[in-house]
């Protein structure tokens, strides 16, 4: 194989790497405003929504995986787990957070994982961070303060959960990155069962009727299922780096579904910030292919 040859297909593997993500954080935007339909307390929010994301997950496993689905679990090992138990603690400070503050200040706080998460695969990978994405996490940052102004007062414990979820998010992105040779669908799955247990004890399903029902199944099996399907296909491919840029897109999209679904007009802040996000997500998109000496960038996901 020539050195042209493989980096045409490393250049593919980041144009797929990069769309599969961006419409993970397609995905992942919505979750604001299904969120607010809902009249249940959190522990069933979080219980209801794992149900549906964890069933959903199910049927993509069996599919993708042709009926192999034990297997498929078994072959994530330790690192899955690990993958599992930060996706649960994302999803569950995540919705936990949205009751103790608003969506745009979880937002902003959550638009630090870019950068925890290539300090982190900078320290256990080796990732090397390119001035670009620097310059990229950079821009994208100071577009998300120019989108929310100067952040109003929030609560210890809704700032807490969404610095938590956060974390555990930029660490999910180095862990799929690291084991890019798997396919963490079925750790994805896990977590969402481990949700559905944990906050099971704490929830009330009996009071899970009528709308509620649609909007739990919108987030379980559009925002959570569907999203993470996209990522654990589209961070094998990319850097953690570029992963924590693109979702980004989340930030940007979430005030223009509520602007849509619930008429409140984004104020001029939010659409420069917005836009200033935008630059930043294509300016990282641009970013040169994998160099063929790139051991990580070359053996492509079964």
């Amino acid at each position: 194989m020539t050195a042209a040859t493989v980096a045409l297909e490393g250049s593919r593997r980041q144009r797929r790497g990069q769309i599969y993500v961006a419409l993970a954080a397609v995905a992942w935007s919505t979750a604001g405003v299904l969120q607010r339909q809902l009249t249940l307390d959190t522990s069933t929010q979080v219980f209801g929504r794992a149900a549906f994301a964890g069933a959903a997950l199910l049927v993509y496993v069996a599919v993708v995986e042709r009926g192999r689905t034990l297997q498929a679990f078994r072959s994530v090992g330790i690192a899955g787990v690990a993958v599992a138990l930060c996706v649960a603690t994302a999803s569950g400070s995540f919705i936990a957070a949205l009751n103790h503050a608003s969506v745009a200040r979880v937002l902003f706080i959550l638009a630090v994982s870019p950068v925890l998460a290539a300090l982190l695969a900078r320290v256990t990978l080796g990732e090397p961070i390119t001035r670009r994405a620097v310059l990229a996490m950079a821009l994208a940052l100071a577009g998300v303060t120019v989108m929310l102004g100067a952040p109003s007062e929030g609560s210890l414990a809704g700032d807490g959960l969404s610095f938590v979820a956060a974390l555990a998010f930029a660490v999910m992105i180095v862990i799929t990155r690291w084991r890019h040779d798997v396919s963490m669908a079925p750790a994805t799955c896990l977590s969402q069962a481990i949700l559905v247990v944990a906050f099971l004890p704490f929830s009330s399903p009996g009071e899970i009727r009528g709308d509620d029902v649609v909007w739990l199944a919108a987030l379980g099996i559009g925002q959570i299922g569907l999203g993470f399907a996209l990522l654990t296909v589209g961070a094998r491919l990319i850097p953690a780096a570029q992963v924590g840029v693109i979702t980004l897109l989340e930030v940007v999209l979430g005030p223009l579904w509520v602007w849509l679904a619930l008429d409140e007009r984004p104020s001029t802040l939010t659409l420069v910030g917005g836009a200033i996000v935008i630059v930043a997500i294509v300016f990282q998109a641009r970013a040169a292919p994998p160099e063929p000496d790139d051991e990580r960038a070359l053996p492509a996901p079964h």
